[in-house]
């Protein structure tokens, strides 16, 4: 006899495993979400990326049924996560990026409790726990304390606890903060396994890099979602004006000079920002503001290594979506008053 979640499932087997429409969560006089609509779809990694207070997190705790909406609704596999907390337990996984584990106990005790926590038998325990071990690649490790890992290790490890009850939808909030780069990678090597076996995975990460990996990507600015698509499509229709890659000896000079001129209009430069040791400035016309720029920094007595014209990052992209957003409602603003 099927369970009512099993019903459920079945009744909505070809929906959007994770939908929200109009979702908006108000705490007192502050908008933390802002009338948001997406969904992601069965087996499809999404990145959902904002700056800090931006409203990732709070989206996340509604869909977790952790939060209710004040307006709108947020459903993961066809529930209404306002209603149906319990039922949506039952069918997706959780990590953060504190790793909720007990250091004191070792991983295999730390895959039975959680398995325990989602009702696995003990034969179903039996059979998941040497799989979640095997992933993790914690072979011969299994007695060890939790406490003696290594950060990449206990993230993997995390990740299999939140995965041990085989959880159709996964949402993994920072899980990569803090992690090497190397760990990082093997991390995502895992969730793609997982979006192959038909899992929905919904991620945030502040690694531009790691949401260039995302099948989709929605950008949230102060509340409100202000673009959604594949990177490539993103990078294709999102950005304001090209790029122009500076190398030069001292990057914090450049940046100096070319945000003052930013700031008087002595040349406009929609954005200008630090990648590393180089500088991204982005400009109406490349061709046509390279020379100005080159000449700009030369009049200040700034060496310039290189000036060239590159395809845009997702993270240029990201800074000039969000900075359109923020620009519009400021306007929107001092036009209401």
């Amino acid at each position: 006899m099927m369970t009512t979640f099993e019903r459920y499932q079945a009744d909505f087997a070809y929906q959007t495993p994770i939908r929200v429409d109009d979702l908006t969560k108000k705490f007192s006089d502050f908008t933390a979400v802002d009338h948001v609509s997406f969904g992601v779809e069965k087996g499809q990694v999404f990145g959902w990326l904002g700056p800090n207070g931006a409203g990732k997190t709070t989206t996340i705790r509604i869909l977790l049924g952790l939060m209710k909406p004040t307006s709108g609704k947020a459903y993961v596999l066809g529930f209404d996560s306002a209603a149906h907390a319990k039922e949506i337990h039952a069918g997706i996984g959780y990590m953060s990026q504190q790793f909720t584990l007990y250091n004191d106990l070792t991983p295999g005790e730390n895959l039975r409790f959680y398995g325990m926590i989602h009702g696995l038998s003990d034969e179903q325990l039996r059979q998941r726990q040497p799989e979640i071990i095997r992933m993790a690649g914690l072979e011969g490790r299994e007695n060890d304390l939790t406490a003696s890992l290594s950060g990449g290790w206990k993230q993997r490890l995390a990740l299999g606890c939140a995965i041990v009850h085989r959880p159709q939808v996964v949402f993994l909030d920072e899980p990569t903060a803090g992690v090497d780069p190397i760990s990082r990678r093997e991390f995502w090597e895992l969730i793609y396994d997982l979006a192959g076996q038909g899992v929905t995975v919904l991620v945030t990460t502040h690694y531009m890099d790691e949401a260039e990996l995302c099948q989709r990507v929605g950008f949230i600015s102060q509340g409100r979602l202000v673009a959604i698509d594949s990177p490539s499509r993103l990078k294709e229709t999102q950005m304001r004006g090209q790029v122009l890659e500076i190398r030069l000896p001292n990057p914090d000079l450049g940046m100096r000079a070319l945000k003052a001129a930013q700031q008087s209009g002595a040349v406009e430069i929609n954005e200008v920002a630090l990648y590393g040791a180089q500088i991204h400035a982005v400009v109406p016309d490349a061709r046509r503001y390279r020379e100005s720029l080159r000449e700009l920094l030369l009049s200040q007595n700034i060496k310039v290594s290189a000036i060239e014209w590159i395809a845009p990052t997702l993270e240029d992209v990201f800074i000039s979506s969000v900075s359109a957003a923020g620009a519009t409602r400021s306007s929107s603003n001092n036009g209401a008053a």
